[in-house]
């Protein structure tokens, strides 16, 4: 029997996404961001979260996508990265929250950096599940990739 794993899924311009469950730690509404001076364009700020200062990174920029602006549906992912590099907690901007699904490795394949419209490096793989197409996320490296740990 192939292996399965869980994956939050959402959405950025048009495109769905996914990144493993284990490292999500929760799903908010968008807080009021406060920017910090010198920062990457992709990092917005920080939030407080119950008294804990969170950075934000909006994904859609980290990816080389066009900036939106926020509404009532954007959503702030926290993960929780803990790897030999790096061992933190930081938001992630998203457009749209959908789903958690179980996809199996079978439905994983590799892809070319031909086939996207964003920076292939951090791209998994693809899964087709039913009739969408997700790109799975290699978060650790979206995070770890240019010293994201010093923010």
């Amino acid at each position: 029997m192939k292996e399965k794993s869980k994956y939050l899924t959402f959405v950025l311009k048009n495109e769905n996404y996914g990144i493993p469950i284990n490292v999500v730690k929760e799903i908010i509404a968008m807080l009021p961001i406060t920017e910090v001076p010198k920062t990457p364009n992709f990092i917005k700020g920080v939030i407080n979260l119950r008294g804990k200062v969170i950075s934000i990174m909006d994904l859609r920029l980290k990816l080389g996508l066009e900036e939106k602006s926020y509404d009532e549906r954007t959503c702030i992912i926290v993960v929780d990265i803990n790897t030999s590099e790096i061992s933190k907690q930081m938001g992630i901007a998203v457009d749209i929250v959908a789903e958690v699904i179980d996809i199996h490795e079978s439905q994983i394949q590799e892809i070319s950096k031909e086939e996207i419209q964003i920076d292939g490096e951090f791209i998994k793989g693809m899964a087709k599940v039913k009739d969408r197409v997700i790109s799975l996320l290699d978060i650790e490296k979206i995070l770890t990739k240019n010293k994201l740990q010093n923010l």
